[in-house]
């Protein structure tokens, strides 16, 4: 347990952040996961739509150091990748 004021203060913070974390996470698994379904659906526009918001997302992660901006970037890459195939 913290004993000065300041620790205390801090361990708040801690508990605010990762609970907002946790939640940013969440919402940028389940959007890669709905562009993984629409391309195995073989949807384009659907896959087109949700990669954008997919996109947004990871830009949003990197930006707050959620992840990495070379993790973004590299995810963003490879999901484009994957939504092309399905229009060819």
């Amino acid at each position: 347990m913290p004993n000065t004021e300041s620790a205390k203060k801090r361990l708040r913070q801690n508990e605010k952040l990762r609970i907002q974390n946790r939640s940013l996470r969440s919402r940028l698994r389940s959007q890669l996961r709905r562009v993984h379904e629409a391309v195995k659906a073989g949807d384009h526009a659907a896959a087109q739509t949700e990669f954008r918001t997919a996109a947004k997302r990871l830009d949003q992660a990197a930006s707050k150091n959620l992840i990495h901006k070379n993790a973004a970037a590299r995810s963003k890459s490879r999901l484009n990748k994957m939504v092309k195939s399905v229009a060819g």
